[in-house]
């Protein structure tokens, strides 16, 4: 075994002891220590991107060098590092980007514990992308949820506190079916490593027994990380989650926590139960209904609010009905089409928050869309951010989410049961999210007053440091790489899915 696949461990166990070492010192130094961690283990996770590729191969780690079914697995092919390169980058970014608000609002003595949460989550998340034991992914599964709620209590206020509350009685409900879901699958395997789970179920399959149990525990798992993940109609959580946590929060709660519960999902489809079998229990059915309507009502709720962070908070529930909706057709395509669109939005929802951001802070805190009005003027970085997010989420060429959406498209062709529903979900679903941030657009870049045109906008600009002007530009740039470099994208998507069971 060479050294380079050693990563997938590093990676996990170093963010996992630097959490510890947070712990033990101040605010300004432990947000230093989380950059740098997840700085080095992005560097870590591009090294083993470029490795893979070039192998065209996975590889499994063996934990203590205990065979199976004794022993623990970590996993990784094209696709992994890939997605861990973009959770770095995310948190880095977010860090950056919510710096100042995170200063203001965190206390000092406290300040560090909201890095222990950052790190924590970080590590989570990496887990659930490498792992190759389903026992060992639960674990973390409930270290994320611990990690996301204490990012929600960042900012220690009574709607937070009861926004906290809610994510974790959903979280905790989409835990418990989770658990109860492995212990079947363990019961009718006698197995938790992924790869001798999908052997047994295979068996199962073949045989015709225990069909009932199988379609059982798959449901079990399936809801379980769907209320996680926020899909409709378990999405509550996620409007007050999202709308009063710090900048920071926001944007990784809504562009990697969740996502990392599809990701599990998706591990579950292809490397415990096999596309055709999950296929063939119609629970593909359920979730592609939920992820049509999900589509639909979160662009509708978008549009009702008066609220900035909760309309793109809304936004990110039509987001998600997007990738359970290509998870449903239950073909390659539609898998590659919903991978493609976690890395479109997972860039697009974090930027639009960091945007926002900026744009209350040029409008003296206020957070209503109607208080905004010439906030783009006031705050060019935030207003250019903003505008980028929007044209990512409405589908423009050039950006992630056009992209995603033709795949989308693309993929309900070779569907003809599904390719009406999909289409006119995508062309209704695009209208309504060009209704709602368009609207924020046209107000942002809209003169308050006479006073604005008569000093030629320059009055009350706010002044953007270094970290905010960085993390605005490192979003952007990651939105039109995924518009422009689609093939290299495609090429680590559709091979890391091949290789991915």
């Amino acid at each position: 075994m060479s050294i380079i696949q050693n990563v997938p461990c590093l990676s996990i166990m170093l963010t996992l002891f630097m959490a510890i070492i947070t712990s033990a010192v101040k605010g300004r130094m432990a947000r230093r220590l989380s950059i740098f961690i997840t700085v080095l283990t992005g560097a870590m996770s591009l090294i083993l991107l470029v490795y893979l590729v070039g192998t065209g191969e996975s590889f499994v780690y063996t934990m203590g060098h205990f065979p199976a079914p004794w022993g623990n697995e970590v996993r990784a092919g094209m696709l992994e590092p890939a997605l861990a390169i973009l959770f770095c980058l995310i948190v880095l970014l977010s860090l950056w980007g919510g710096v100042e608000e995170t200063r203001r609002d965190l206390e000092e003595d406290k300040s560090n514990f909201y890095y222990i949460m950052v790190d924590l989550m970080l590590a989570a998340n990496l887990a659930l992308i490498y792992t190759n034991d389903m026992f060992t992914a639960y674990v973390f599964v409930e270290i994320g949820t611990i990690a996301a709620c204490g990012l929600i209590l960042g900012k220690f206020r009574d709607t937070t506190i009861e926004a906290g509350v809610r994510y974790m009685v959903m979280s905790l409900l989409g835990s418990g079916l989770l658990l109860m879901g492995i212990c079947f699958f363990y019961t009718v395997t006698g197995h938790l490593l992924m790869s001798n789970v999908k052997e047994g179920m295979m068996q199962i399959a073949q045989s015709g027994a225990y069909l009932v149990p199988m379609m059982l525990t798959i449901g079990l798992v399936s809801v379980g990380l769907a209320i996680k993940s926020g899909l409709w109609p378990f999405h509550t959580w996620m409007p007050n989650a999202y709308g009063h946590s710090t900048v920071s929060s926001a944007a990784m709660l809504s562009s990697i926590v969740s996502k990392g519960y599809i990701i599990l999902l998706i591990k579950v489809i292809y490397r415990m139960v096999g596309l055709d079998i999950f296929v063939s229990t119609k629970i593909v059915n359920v979730l592609f209904v939920f992820g049509i309507i999900g589509m639909i009502v979160g662009s509708v709720e978008a549009i009702r609010q008066t609220n900035l962070r909760k309309m793109i908070a809304f936004s990110s529930v039509a987001q998600i009905g997007y990738i359970y909706m290509g998870i449903g057709l239950g073909t390659e395509a539609g898998m590659e089409a919903s991978v493609y669109h976690i890395f479109a939005h997972s860039t697009a929802k974090a930027l639009a928050f960091v945007a926002a951001a900026g744009l209350m802070k040029a409008s003296g805190g206020k957070n209503t869309i109607a208080d905004l009005k010439g906030a783009g003027f006031r705050n060019k970085t935030a207003g250019v951010a903003f505008v980028a997010a929007s044209l990512s989420m409405i589908g423009i060429p050039g950006f992630g989410g056009f992209v995603s959406k033709m795949l989308f498209a693309t993929a309900s062709v070779d569907s003809t049961i599904h390719a009406a529903r999909v289409l006119s979900a995508l062309a209704l679903s695009t209208v309504l999210n060009a209704v709602y941030f368009m609207k924020v657009v046209l107000v942002i870049y809209t003169p308050s007053g006479k006073e604005d045109i008569a000093s030629g906008f320059r009055s009350g600009i706010a002044k953007n440091r270094l970290p905010y002007r960085a993390s605005v530009a490192g979003f952007i740039v990651l939105n039109l790489f995924l518009g422009i470099g689609v093939f290299p994208m495609l090429h680590v998507i559709r091979y890391g899915l091949q290789i991915f069971g």
